[in-house]
């Protein structure tokens, strides 16, 4: 994250972890997750600077893939598959909206 950046990345991205934690122990509010999207979204505009692109779409990629798996190998923890699965719905907008940032900056050049 960039330090010294536009907070409203920063806090998206506290807000979202513990948000993608608490759903998965609060089903009344399941429905929220496309709250977890839009922050994903906000983290992946605000919060990425290009000098952190590579290294938050290696680190992102990494967990939208083992979110994925691990989600469904381990669905037999109680709540983990949930957690799993809300992580993926945080990160994955976030490394889509850095890898399209990314294209069109070296389509700039």
């Amino acid at each position: 994250m960039a330090k010294g950046g536009n907070p409203i990345g920063s806090w998206a991205f506290l807000i979202g972890v513990l948000l993608a934690i608490v759903l998965a122990f609060v089903t009344s509010m399941a429905n929220l997750a496309w709250l977890l999207v839009v922050l994903g979204i906000i983290i992946g505009l605000f919060n990425i600077s290009s000098k952190e692109t590579q290294k938050f779409l290696f680190a992102g990629a990494i967990l939208v893939i083992v979110g994925s798996f691990a989600g469904g190998t381990l669905s037999s923890v109680r709540y983990l598959n949930d957690i799993f699965a809300n992580l993926v719905a945080l990160f994955a907008p976030a490394t889509i909206v850095v890898a399209l940032k990314s294209v069109f900056e070296l389509a700039r050049r």
